[in-house]
């Protein structure tokens, strides 16, 4: 991300809404804070993604990576798995992927005389869709679908996606030629849009002085990447993120701030309440994951703007003029009035 990192450490509240909020479970915290020291190992310089990620799987969400070739999109996705003891799977997206191909399909078997169902790459905990604007929008469907039933139904049959379950879906924002991009109504459905921007300088250093010691990252227990959590802390963790309080001021907050979105000169789609629900669930899990048992406005604005960027469409006169949609959001988060 440029103007806005995607997830920053989270403020000291200006004054707790309730004295009765439940303390989150510290051991808890401290395991899934361990996960970002273990994905550190091997990824230099996305501390941020990282946060981003963790977020949305504390949300039940999916997440929608951007950033060049070569920022680390497929080895982040893989350390994480290996940090939490997930299973995952990467799809290369391409114009002649098939939605069987991501979802599965029924094949004859000839021993038996009948057909029986071959699981796709979609049946996983952590699946990333590599270039998902790659792929024609039936495609793109048949994955969306699975992300939002977290089922998929062949011959009428449900089978059920393993839990957890979250899509991680990159694109590639350089190249744009013989692309579908993915209309409004389907971003809608990401949780969170992560952008990954090339390293600092010094991480770059850090990067390639790794692989001058040998860092190989096809091979992530050389790098000391070990498991320090796993789906049964996330499903705890969740719980977890349940109980956070959100007082009325600040169900108030959310809901001004994506209604001034709907009002903005420069947009011409602001943020659904479908995307206010968004934003108060991340809100809640970066409360939890900061040590509180409430939500404070500095929660609602430190996750705005991956929550809602890929919700708002700018003008085609706004873009000409060289809005952005971070720009707009911090027009509105300094235009709506802060409870407290």
């Amino acid at each position: 991300m440029t103007e806005t990192p995607n997830v920053p450490p989270a403020p000291e509240p200006v004054a707790p809404p309730d004295d009765a909020a439940p303390a989150p479970d510290l051991a808890l915290q401290h395991a899934l804070a361990d996960v970002r020291t273990e994905v550190g190992k091997a990824v230099v310089g996305q501390d941020a993604a990282v946060s981003s990620l963790l977020v949305a799987l504390l949300c039940q969400g999916h997440v929608l990576l951007e950033g060049v070739p070569g920022v680390a999109k497929t080895l982040l996705v893989r350390t994480l798995a290996a940090a939490l003891t997930l299973d995952t799977k990467r799809v290369q997206f391409t114009p002649d992927l098939m939605p069987g191909d991501v979802t599965g399909s029924l094949v004859y078997d000839a021993r038996t005389a009948a057909f029986s169902f071959r699981e796709g790459p979609v049946f996983t905990n952590l699946l990333l869709a590599d270039e998902i604007n790659r792929t024609p929008p039936k495609t793109q469907a048949s994955l969306l679908e699975a992300m939002e039933e977290r089922q998929v139904s062949v011959d009428g049959e449900p089978r059920p996606l393993p839990e957890p379950f979250m899509v991680i879906a990159t694109q590639n924002p350089v190249e744009y030629e013989g692309t579908y991009p993915l209309p409004e109504a389907q971003l809608d459905r990401f949780l969170l849009k992560v952008e990954l921007p090339v390293p600092e300088r010094a991480a770059e250093v850090e990067v390639l002085a790794r692989h001058a010691a040998g860092f190989d990252p096809r091979d992530l227990a050389a790098a000391g990447v070990r498991p320090v959590a796993g789906a049964t802390e996330l499903a705890r963790a969740r719980a977890g993120v349940r109980t956070v309080q959100v007082a009325p001021e600040v169900l108030g907050y959310v809901v001004d701030v994506c209604r001034a979105t709907r009002s903005s000169p420069s947009l011409s789609l602001g943020v659904s309440p479908r995307g206010a629900t968004a934003l108060l669930a991340t809100a809640r899990a970066w409360a939890w994951l900061s040590g509180r048992g409430y939500v404070t406005p500095d929660d609602v604005k430190v996750l705005a703007h991956p929550t809602l960027r890929h919700r708002v469409r700018l003008r085609p006169e706004a873009e000409l003029e060289g809005v952005t949609a971070a720009s707009v959001l911090d027009s509105v988060l300094a235009s709506v009035p802060v409870p407290w």
